[in-house]
């Protein structure tokens, strides 16, 4: 059985990564100032995006694939190419392009013989969607063990119940560094969980908050003064999480930025020791328009799966 996989733009995985497993990603368009972005985890339009240098990005529209776009898709190319695909999504809890992309499996798996029996393709065709329950660099993990699991030859059953564990036990940490566009954003999206004071006080002292994204709920887990000292202790905390053991050998970091600004973050060292020391990937990508233009440039992202724990910052 031909299996493959799709996932939307606002999982942060390499570029690399995506063409050498013939990942399909779902676009997200971006409209900011007049201008239109496509999502689509290309890093030439991610790199016009950060050269844009826009202001007010917390102002953009976004508009997630929508259902024709998704049935148009599968039944153009991945019915042709595959025979069962796993389509991958952010949260629900924070996107409805998990909503779309269910009500386009529908007609997906009515229509999809009309399309593969021309071209000679027999046999049915399966489209299973995973809500993955997290955002960003939390998306990865459930998307590259669906990669190991398909190079293992696991049954489609077998694939779906491993990534529904997985995506259970995802976490996904987030650094922002301007809590006024992040305050702006989530005011822009009717979230108030940072409010104009915590954004004015957390500015003027210097204060980020760590935010985590557990099972589809997103909140702050710690503060920490500084970026950078956020960022050290981010990282050393992913490094211990590292060696205490994870679900999959993988930690997956996004950077709304050039990437070579992360191997300079302190901290950032010893996570990269930790993972070659247990045999740990450590995969790098920068982060998705529609992430930046959620939680600011020049954020960071960090995912991984583990038992379930306590944060310990």
């Amino acid at each position: 059985m031909r299996m493959g996989l799709a996932i939307d733009a606002s999982c942060d995985l390499p570029q690399a990564y995506l063409q050498e497993h013939r990942i399909a990603v779902m676009p997200v368009t971006v409209k900011l100032d007049g201008k239109q972005f496509k999502d689509d985890r290309d890093p030439a339009e991610i790199r016009r995006f950060l050269d844009m240098k826009h202001a007010e990005t917390h102002a953009a529209e976004t508009e997630p694939c929508s259902v024709e776009d998704v049935q148009k898709l599968f039944l153009e190319k991945l019915v042709l190419e595959y025979d069962c695909v796993f389509c991958l999504t952010i949260t629900a809890t924070r996107s409805p392009i998990n909503e779309h992309v269910v009500k386009a499996s529908f007609a997906v798996l009515r229509q999809y013989r009309e399309v593969r029996e021309p071209a000679g393709i027999n046999g049915p065709f399966l489209m299973r969607v995973i809500d993955t329950r997290n955002v960003f660099a939390g998306e990865a993990p459930a998307v590259t063990e669906a990669v190991r699991l398909i190079q293992a030859g696991e049954t489609p059953s077998a694939i779906r119940e491993r990534l529904a564990m997985i995506a259970n036990n995802t976490y996904a940490y987030m650094l922002p560094r301007d809590l006024y566009h992040l305050r702006n954003r989530t005011k822009k999206r009717g979230d108030r969980s940072v409010s104009l004071f915590s954004a004015l006080v957390g500015t003027a002292l210097d204060i980020k908050p760590l935010l985590r994204c557990y099972r589809g709920d997103t909140g702050p887990v710690g503060k920490v003064r500084g970026f950078e000292h956020g960022a050290e202790t981010l990282f050393g905390y992913a490094a211990r999480r590292v060696r205490a053991g994870l679900l999959a050998p993988v930690v997956c970091v996004s950077y709304g930025g050039d990437l070579a600004e992360l191997d300079a973050l302190p901290g950032y060292p010893e996570l990269r020791g930790a993972c070659a020391e247990c045999g740990v990937t450590l995969l790098e990508a920068p982060m998705s328009i529609t992430g930046m233009v959620n939680v600011g440039a020049g954020a960071v992202t960090l995912g991984f799966a583990a038992e379930e724990h306590v944060a310990e910052f």
